[in-house]
């Protein structure tokens, strides 16, 4: 998988050192943006309609959101049969984070970033399935039209499936 996509596997590890870098490091990323975003959510909790904005649901989504291209990275390195690998390679990642926060000075583990990392694995794996779905049925096409030419070629019918048949009438 390295050697079939190599510039592809050296972002995904170069992300996931970003991550790393983000999620282990001493302390938080930013005083001064943590002090514009508690403005923002001093403002938010000032009005009605948006005081539902707090800073556990931002932290919430924005684990989420930085999960996504985990999930999204993962399937495309590991290819679209293993979903199931990709899922947990990023639930696995989530879970060692929170684990290795444990003895970090200045951080706190905590559950709920284990499941909005895993679910915005989840959501980056399925919009890679969902990306790459049309790709994959031009592929299978192919594959089936070579298979049936190949057939004819030697004058055998050879096994088939429906599925087969289905592909190569569109």
């Amino acid at each position: 998988m390295l050697r079939r996509h190599p510039l592809l596997a050296l972002f995904t590890i170069g992300y996931l050192g970003v991550v790393g870098w983000v999620t282990l490091g001493p302390q938080p990323l930013d005083a001064a943006g943590n002090r514009a975003l508690f403005r923002l959510l001093r403002f938010f909790g000032s009005h009605e309609s948006t005081e539902w904005i707090t800073y556990d649901r931002v932290q919430f989504i924005a684990n989420i959101g930085m999960f996504v291209p985990i999930g999204l990275l993962f399937l495309l390195v590991l290819g679209r049969r293993r979903w199931w690998l990709a899922i947990a390679a990023g639930v696995l990642a989530t879970v060692a984070i929170e684990l290795a926060q444990r003895g970090i000075p200045g951080r706190v583990s905590d559950p709920n970033d284990v499941l909005a990392n895993s679910l915005g694995t989840a959501i980056g794996v399925i919009a890679a399935l969902v990306i790459t779905t049309p790709a994959a049925i031009r592929d299978r096409r192919a594959a089936a039209r070579t298979e049936r030419a190949r057939r004819e070629a030697d004058g055998t019918r050879g096994p088939h499936s429906p599925t087969d048949e289905l592909l190569l009438r569109h």
